[in-house]
């Protein structure tokens, strides 16, 4: 097989190419040679290949273990043939070994050889390659575009390929084989072929990754970035905060001129970038997050996690931004849902909710004005509360917050019955023997399932002899009965305000 070449300059030799540490060659190597001696001398011996460093060579030997009663020849043998053909000093129980020639191992046994320690030689690499990337994620690298598969970049980064998944890729951007392209390594898995990397553009931390690089002050830990939302390729919000109250968070990550700002807004390929300054008062951070509108006031809602912000109305469109895009990226900064509306609905809302309150029997302007800054809108949210809530208002004692509740009930069930009434009216009204017609008529429009005046007045008087089988003139009548009835009635069921 020209075993007995000098492997310990060519295993050195690989080892340096291609980064693979000296053991884990001779492990192939060794692996390998055993792996032809078997197919060669057959399956069931007991051999070992082990490297020779002071031959320089991989060195083949069998093994057979010294029994009274040899049950299987392959792998043992009598006391007496050992002594003759292994060690004249050998005792029953021992493990005997002796050199094979390797060079008998022929052609076949060679390339099967070779098929071994190349494939060993790609599983160090990959194993290698693994634990490069392993502890990189988060780091951005370098590549080369170097084909499409199926909407996916693959990105030679150098000794591996990496992919850009479709899901990773910034939407509006185009590549083209063989340009250069930056991103973020996500996450590594190691798998049969070799290891996947994954690489991202659109992930949020890749923003904050190159802020780092491009602003010192960031790397030196002067300035933090707090928090980073994005819309990839569209728009992008930052929260930055500064430990030293000579440096100016925003103006740092700005630059001179705009130049650091600019610098992560070209390798976006134009994404817009609001940065504003964090601060741990939740109201004043979100109301900086809305950027650029300005905001009038903003009520926290601590259970639901959500903040109600108030906007004049010319700033509304701002506040909310394109397809609600400004708005969304700030909840996403601030980790609060945020209710925007403008002052004039606020204002309106608030009337109703305050006149709401006001219509409990016995209550006064003062004590509807505390259930309103405790958040209560309407009669039925007080009706519903727990008489603890009310007492745990300042100003409210048992006795009083029970009366109150009392009130609030009183309300809703004035209100329940007035909304039956209106549904009761409302049903009245479409009811067919509210027309003025002839009971025979009446009869044959419900035979037809046509007892619903909204219905009737859907149909022309060709439709009606049609389908409920009257004659032209008969028709005709239902048809000017039942304009007749809409035009008098005047709608009773106004919407009531609470």
């Amino acid at each position: 097989m020209g075993i007995k070449f000098d492997l310990e300059q060519i295993i050195s030799q690989v080892g340096r190419d291609k980064g693979i540490n000296k053991e884990v060659l001779i492990e192939a190597l060794e692996s390998a040679v055993l792996s032809a001696a078997k197919k060669h001398y057959g399956h069931n011996l007991n051999l070992e290949a082990t490297y020779n460093p002071d031959l320089s060579e991989i060195e083949v030997h069998e093994f057979k273990t010294v029994v009274d009663n040899v049950e299987d020849p392959v792998t043992q043998v009598t006391l007496e043939d050992a002594r003759v053909e292994f060690d004249p000093d050998c005792e029953i129980g021992d493990e005997l070994g002796r050199r094979l020639n390797s060079t008998e191992l022929g052609r076949i046994a060679a390339q099967t050889a070779k098929q071994v320690i190349v494939q060993k030689l790609r599983d160090a690499e990959r194993d290698i390659i693994y634990h490069e990337y392993r502890d990189r994620k988060g780091e951005i690298v370098n590549g080369i575009l170097q084909r499409f598969e199926r909407g996916n970049l693959i990105v030679n980064l150098g000794r591996t390929d990496a992919i850009l998944p479709q899901r990773e890729q910034i939407q509006r951007e185009r590549y083209r084989q063989g340009e250069r392209v930056r991103a973020m390594i996500l996450d590594i898995y190691p798998v049969s072929r070799g290891p996947q990397i994954v690489l991202t553009r659109s992930h949020p931390e890749f923003m904050r990754k190159l802020f780092e690089i491009g602003v010192p002050e960031i790397g030196e830990g002067i300035v933090e970035i707090k928090s980073v939302a994005r819309e990839p390729g569209e728009r992008a919000k930052i929260a930055v905060y500064s430990n030293d109250p000579n440096v100016d968070p925003v103006g740092a990550c700005v630059g001179i001129k705009g130049t650091r700002v600019q610098g992560v807004v070209a390798e976006l390929r134009g994404e817009k970038i609001d940065i504003v300054t964090w601060t741990p008062d939740a109201p004043s951070f979100v109301a900086r997050a809305l950027s650029p509108a300005d905001v009038v006031r903003v009520v926290v809602d601590e259970e639901e996690h959500s903040m109600e912000v108030v906007v004049g109305d010319d700033q509304l469109s701002l506040a909310i931004g394109r397809r609600g895009q400004n708005v969304k990226l700030a909840s996403k900064l601030t980790g609060w849902r945020i209710d925007v509306r403008s002052e004039s609905v606020a204002e309106e809302e608030s009337k109703r909710a305050r006149k709401a309150l006001e219509s409990i029997p016995g209550i006064g302007f003062g004590e509807s004005e505390l259930l309103y800054q405790e958040g209560y809108r309407s009669a039925q949210e007080v009706a519903s509360a727990p008489l603890e809530e009310l007492i745990a208002i300042e100003g409210l004692d048992s006795e009083r917050a029970s009366e109150i509740i009392v009130g609030a009930r009183e309300v809703v069930e004035t209100l329940n019955s007035d909304d039956e009434a209106d549904a009761e009216a409302e049903a009245s009204m479409t009811d067919i023997h509210q027309l003025i017609l002839p009971h025979d008529i009446k009869e044959a429009l419900m035979r037809q399932g046509l007892d619903s005046i909204q219905e009737l007045a859907s149909l022309s008087a060709d439709e009606l002899t049609e389908s409920a089988g009257l004659r032209p003139e008969e028709a005709e009548l239902v048809c000017s009965a039942t304009e007749a009835f809409l035009r008098v009635q005047q709608p009773t069921n106004k919407p009531v305000e609470y």
